[in-house]
């Protein structure tokens, strides 16, 4: 099995959480899906392991963090240019995300947060990688 990450997290309402990120052009893997988790694909090697809070509370080993409350977490997707950035901030905004502070825009890279139905953080971003070990931002080759 290729090496890949499963970003585990806990939601309050499992259709919900199911519904938006399917609204975002993710797919939902059945195979890995009951009514206590859901498995998103969001590409090859990623994946979101949707979790009910009594199901995340199994396999936790500290009290389940508020992401309302507090930031435990950044979760970082890059896409592919900024109108695509663009494009799935819009997608989450209307799907019912939040966008907590404007986009960040460095020129060699461009931001933008998102806040899911829960809470989590995820920030949306394009990079330049040329552009970017040219400002010193990024090791070259």
């Amino acid at each position: 099995m290729p090496q890949s990450i499963y970003v585990n997290l806990p939601v309050a309402d499992l259709d919900r959480s199911i519904a938006f990120y399917r609204s975002l052009g993710f797919q939902l893997e059945e195979a890995f899906t009951d009514e206590t988790a859901a498995c998103i694909a969001i590409s090859g090697s990623i994946r979101l392991m949707l979790l009910t809070h009594a199901r995340f509370d199994q396999f936790a080993t500290l009290p389940r963090a508020d992401p309302r409350a507090t930031t435990s977490v950044l979760l970082a997707l890059s896409r592919d240019s900024r109108d695509a950035v663009d494009d799935l901030l819009n997608a989450a905004l209307g799907a019912g995300a939040a966008e907590p502070k404007p986009a960040d825009d460095h020129g060699w890279m461009y931001l933008r947060t998102l806040h899911d139905p829960d809470g989590h953080v995820f920030e949306i971003f394009w990079m330049d990688a040329e552009a970017a070990s040219a400002a010193g931002r990024m090791p070259s080759g």
